[in-house]
């Protein structure tokens, strides 16, 4: 019968064993799991109210251009102050006019040509000064009612953009939000990934000889007699039963 022969196995220290049956056992569970894309999709923030509000503000302000658009601002009392500024200028007209007839009738040259002349080229000046008075009067309240509808619409769009600036930032914020979110969502979808990749790396990084090595020893039973070696074993003693029993002469 063969000798048993001795078998040794070099073995990872216990401590590096369990770390790496633990690794395999946490990782198992991984191989082919879904990953919840959705919960960590892109998005993009909607719109704040600001800047729905300066988007509609924007849309009408095509109002407040155009060869109408300073009517809206036309002083109501306008009409009011040129009655008023004419009554007294005809006022001071008729004075003058009285002042001209007397010293016309302190010279005794009242109800005479010349007198009648004079008195029609000056009713003619009161009438072309008043005109030009009225004229005056109205170009002032158009040009300031001009200037009131540019002022308007200057501050319009100015508040306009300072609600679109608000608005963009608004929603520039959002956005953060969402996007944080949505970071955050992948990191704790991948995070049971990521925290074997770690564990693996760190398994993976341990140099040779870094934790002692255990060996084993353990003795294989020896090989036992060929079925030829039994056979002629068993021959050679029924000879040796057979000579002695005088079988074989």
């Amino acid at each position: 019968m063969a000798e048993p022969t001795t078998i040794s196995q070099v073995l990872p220290a216990p401590i590096l064993e369990g770390a790496l049956t633990a690794f395999t056992k946490k990782l198992e569970p991984l191989i082919g799991q879904q990953i919840n894309t959705a919960a960590f999709a892109p998005s993009i923030a909607a719109e704040s109210q600001l800047q729905q509000d300066a988007r509609t503000a924007a849309a009408g302000l095509g109002t407040l251009v155009g060869p109408d658009a300073f009517q809206p601002f036309m002083s109501p009392y306008q009409q009011e102050v040129i009655d008023t500024t004419l009554a007294e200028f005809d006022r001071q007209a008729a004075i003058r006019q009285t002042a001209d007839r007397d010293r016309a009738i302190q010279a005794g040259a009242f109800g005479g040509g010349r007198e009648g002349v004079l008195a029609a080229e000056q009713a003619s000046r009161n009438l072309a000064q008043r005109g030009a008075l009225q004229a005056q009067l109205l170009a002032q309240g158009f040009q300031q009612a001009q200037a009131a509808a540019a002022q308007d619409l200057a501050a319009r769009q100015g508040l306009g953009t300072y609600q679109t600036q608000l608005g963009q930032a608004g929603q520039a914020q959002q956005q953060a939000i969402t996007d944080a979110a949505a970071a955050a969502a992948r990191e704790a979808e991948f995070e049971p990934f990521t925290r074997l990749g770690l564990v693996g790396q760190q398994l993976a990084q341990i140099q040779p000889g870094a934790f002692p090595t255990q060996t084993v020893g353990y003795q294989a039973p020896g090989a036992g007699p060929s079925p030829l070696q039994t056979a002629l074993g068993v021959g050679t003693g029924l000879a040796s039963i057979g000579s002695k029993l005088g079988l074989f002469g």
